[in-house]
Formats: structure tokens, sequence, C-alpha cells
């Protein structure tokens, strides 16, 4: 019977581990404002006035495309992404880890010294999902920085783990539960032209 809870505590160790490390292989490329989705403009539009740096994208993430407008309103950096049917998938800006709570700093920092013996922090952006939410109200809570329970926070951090160094993007909840880690696959280089 022991050779049992061994081999089962193995093998939910195993899950729990492959379960939430996958590899991110994301490519984004610059498109016009004609290819993003009409009604993600129309839905998105209000929310434009006195915006800079205005940038359209097609993101594609393995079998997954979605279309990311990128711009600068006030002091944030935005990016909101739409499906290719124009539905909003989120909205996220970026901030830094002062503008977090600090009991939820504290659960992530935690969450850092289970998983990494060394890590940097590069960027970090403020979630707010719209999983079965009214894409208007999504969008106005996200364009007053509300913080409420539903938000999640996208972070990319350099960590150190048995000698190794790699880039991660990871997610956690707004109470600092880690939801997702994921690898950066290595930058394919193919396409730049010398």
């Amino acid at each position: 019977m022991p050779k049992f809870s061994l081999l089962l505590f193995i093998s939910c160790f195993l899950w729990g581990i492959l379960g939430t490390a996958q590899q991110k292989n994301e490519r984004e490329s610059r498109v016009t404002e004609k290819e993003i989705p009409e009604n993600a403009l129309i839905l998105l539009k209000p929310y434009l006035e006195d915006a800079k740096r205005l940038r359209y994208y097609q993101e594609s993430d393995g079998d997954k495309r979605s279309f990311e407008v990128k711009f600068k309103k006030g002091k944030l950096r935005y990016s909101v992404e739409f499906s290719p049917e124009g539905k909003l998938e989120d909205v996220e800006f970026l901030i830094k880890s002062t503008d977090i709570p600090d009991e939820t700093w504290e659960a992530i920092q935690s969450e850092f010294q289970k998983k990494f013996s060394k890590t940097y922090v590069k960027k970090i952006q403020q979630q707010y999902p719209s999983e079965g939410r009214a894409e208007s109200e999504v969008l106005k809570e996200a364009f007053q920085n509300l913080i409420l329970p539903y938000i999640r926070y996208e972070l990319v951090v350099a960590g150190k783990n048995q000698n190794h160094h790699r880039l991660y993007e990871i997610l956690f909840d707004a109470k600092g539960e880690l939801l997702l880690l994921r690898e950066f696959a290595p930058t394919n280089y193919d396409h730049v032209l010398y």
C-alpha cells in the first residue's frame, strides 16, 4: 500500500506542475484599422478620445487568434483585446508593483519564492477579463481603474530555477492566487532582414 500512496502522490504532483506550466508561443503583427472587426471599433470609440500612439495588432498563439488595439491615454498604456468576431476579451494596462494591494503583492511574491530561486519582474499589467460580463461594463470599470474581485494581474518575469534562466508569463487573480504559468518560447528571428 505505501508504494501506491507514493505513486499517487508523485502523479498528483506532476499533474499540478504540468497543469499550470505551459509554453507561450505568441506572435504579434501590425495591421491596419480596417482589419479590426467593425463592432470592436464601435465599442471602443468612446474611449479613444485623447488617445495617443494608437496601434492595431493581430495576435496568434497556436490556434487562438485575436486583435489588439494599443494606445496611451493619460499616463496609462492600454491594450484592448478582441476575438476575430469583435467580442471583447480583456482590457489591460501597465502598472507598477506599488499599484497592487499589499496583501495581493505579498501572495504573488510568496508564489515566486515557491517556484524560483531568483526573479526579476519585467512587466505588470492589470487585466479586466470580459468572461460573462457586459462588454460596456468591463470597459467602463477598466478605464476607471477600479480594483474589483474579478481583475487579474499578468506579469512577465525572468525567473531562475536550477541554474536555468527563463522568461515567464504568469497570471494571478485579485487575491494573488496563481492561475497560469507559461514559459515564453524562444523568439524566432527568421523574419529579421539584414
